[in-house]
């Protein structure tokens, strides 16, 4: 479809939701210490820490990219305003993806890092604008860094993260991911996966149509029927090919499929979208909201993956799920290879948002080592938030001695 000049001004006015919410906090601060006398505490940012890290995965993570690394290698950001508060962030760069690897993404967030000294936290939204204007690009470091501003304004605000964007869920469910591998050792897998809690599993597919359908048949023989199932190709078929393929897999329940071609080809989204049985759901495609608004605009797509990683951050999130809700489509919000720094910050921006309907949080789940205190948990496949103020985490001392000594 066309997206009408209505429908554009429709999305333009929830663009101006979290920026608008974001240019009053420090006025409505004042307005509130005015009405019950009670100081509220504001500070500007004094220091910034990146702190680059390799954590061992349990699995080696294979999609249609390939086979990943054995270990996921990541960085923390801890920002410190003049009068001690600290806010974490987390950057995890996914080369295919963010175009990013660890060692230019933790240049780049000190070279941001920079940018940040001196301000008030609580213009957030200007020190958005600042990074996007100074890296266009090098999403992963933007997102960490805004993130730990984020999460001391929940501290300075004593309120969660979530609350600052505007609370709209207290809990969600996520899905664990099942990645590629013969048939029998995926269904093994999933099932596993199913006595673990889980109601929801992603299943990677895309080397081909008819090794994909020999997966979802044993994955769906061996959960049974009342298990929902989704699949993620990450562009690893062609639009024929995955027309074909999904109708082959149409009779195991699959819940909607995951960027089934190439990022860029949007003629092809639309084509698969126009003959598919499922919805079609874009990732790789969709990074910022001007994607959303093309995705929309050429008719190609039913749902949105959004990343805080490939994003640039919360606040870009939030209006990619503005321009979604004002078109009738829903979100989910993925990962990449974070922590539970990286995951509670995704679980804010997913407790925030109406048109955020799905969540593929699971990523922390496949990291030999926890080196985080507090943060959401995974009990049965839901997401526990934490109700403390800001991201509501730390760094285990202990971990954080260790990165420093390195």
């Amino acid at each position: 479809m066309d997206i009408t000049r209505k429908d554009l001004l429709k999305s333009m006015a929830c663009f101006t939701l979290a920026g608008g919410f974001l240019a009053r906090v420090s006025e409505t601060m004042a307005e509130a210490q005015e009405k019950t006398g009670v100081p509220v505490r504001a500070a500007r940012i004094r220091d910034i820490e990146v702190l680059p890290y390799s954590i061992k995965t349990k699995v080696i993570v294979k999609t249609a990219f390939g086979a990943g690394a054995p270990a996921s290698e990541g960085f923390f950001v801890r920002v410190r305003t003049e009068d001690g508060v600290v806010g974490h962030g987390e950057g995890s760069p996914f080369t295919p993806i963010t175009a990013e690897t660890q060692q230019s993404a933790v240049v780049m967030a000190k070279a941001l890092g920079e940018t940040l000294r001196g301000r008030d936290p609580f213009t957030v939204a200007h020190i958005v604008s600042d990074m996007d204007a100074f890296a266009p690009d090098n999403p992963s470091s933007k997102a960490a860094l805004e993130m730990a501003v984020w999460d001391i304004c929940g501290k300075l605000a004593g309120q969660p993260v979530c609350c600052l964007l505007g609370r709209f869920r207290d809990t969600f469910e996520t899905d664990k991911t099942i990645f590629l591998e013969p048939p029998e050792t995926m269904a093994q897998a999933a099932l596993e996966v199913v006595r673990d809690g889980f109601k929801v599993i992603k299943v990677k597919v895309g080397q081909g149509a008819d090794v994909d359908t020999a997966r979802l048949r044993a994955i769906r023989e061996a959960v049974g029927p009342n298990v929902r199932i989704r699949i993620d190709a990450n562009q690893g078929w062609t639009p024929a090919e995955a027309v074909k393929c999904l109708r082959q897999i149409d009779k195991y329940q699959v819940e909607f499929a995951e960027q089934p071609i190439v990022r860029w080809d949007w003629a092809g989204m639309k084509f698969v979208r126009d003959n598919a049985p499922m919805p079609i759901m874009a990732d790789e495609s969709v990074n910022v909201e001007h994607d959303a608004i093309e995705g929309v605009r050429r008719d190609a797509i039913d749902m949105i993956n959004i990343k805080l990683m490939k994003a640039g951050g919360i606040l870009h999130s939030v209006r990619i799920a503005h321009v979604a809700e004002a078109a009738n489509l829903r979100c989910m919000v993925g990962c990449m290879e974070e922590t539970r720094v990286g995951l509670t910050a995704a679980a804010h921006l997913v407790c925030s948002q109406k048109s955020i309907l799905y969540a593929d949080l699971d990523a922390a789940l496949f990291l030999a080592e926890e080196p985080v205190l507090g943060g959401m948990n995974v009990k049965d496949g839901m997401v526990v938030m934490p109700h403390s103020p800001g991201l509501g985490l730390d760094l285990d001392p202990a971990y954080l001695s260790r990165l420093r000594a390195a």
